[in-house]
């Protein structure tokens, strides 16, 4: 590793939220999951948590899609709700699923200064009732047009950028968040599994 590759992923590491998630569910397009995955790696989120109960475990990603991000971004898998639930909540505080319903709240009234996971679901059917019944509420992104949906990858990415002016603001990428001890266990990691990333 070139010693301008290991300053460049030593910044990324400085700047990594760990206290933040997205848990993906019943996604049927892989390329879908990988654009969010691209979007995570631009916020710093570490991990993301993909629950499928409808089919197999992805074998693949959309690389096309992804420009990489599955190198850099750790994917959890799931095919039991409750089992990923946990799971979330031993490293994360609060679980909000993306559902239009009369208890939602909008977008701007989440706290992102706050340990989060954020649930998107299936591209027809939304996430499940199952899902909605674990998690603490719901939220909604502000729509003014006929069509009240955004595809999953663009939703993401809207509510994260959200994340990302709060938790600026709030001074939450001036400082690592991730421990000396994990910054050096990723790299390590890093550079085994990918001697030649494109970086």
């Amino acid at each position: 590793m070139t010693p301008e590759r290991h300053d460049k992923l030593l910044t990324v590491l400085q700047k990594r939220q760990p206290d933040i998630t997205v848990l993906l569910e019943n996604i049927t397009d892989p390329h879908n999951i990988s654009a969010v995955m691209r979007t995570c790696d631009a916020i710093g989120i570490p991990e993301i948590y993909v629950l499928n109960t409808l089919a197999d475990a992805h074998k693949r990603w959309g690389f096309r899609s992804s420009s990489s991000a599955w190198k850099w971004v750790k994917v959890h898998q799931f095919s039991d709700p409750e089992a990923c639930v946990a799971a979330i909540r031993a490293r994360y505080g609060r679980i909000l699923t993306t559902h239009l319903g009369t208890d939602s709240v909008g977008l701007y009234e989440i706290d992102f200064r706050e340990p989060l996971a954020l649930v998107f679901g299936n591209e027809r059917k939304g996430v499940t009732e199952k899902l909605r019944g674990l998690a603490d509420g719901n939220f909604v992104i502000p729509q003014m047009g006929v069509i009240q949906s955004l595809n999953i990858s663009v939703a993401c990415a809207v509510t994260l950028y959200e994340a990302l002016r709060q938790k600026t603001n709030a001074g939450h990428y001036d400082h690592p968040k991730l421990s000396p001890e994990a910054i050096d266990a990723q790299m390590e990691h890093w550079s085994i599994n990918w001697p030649s990333p494109e970086v």
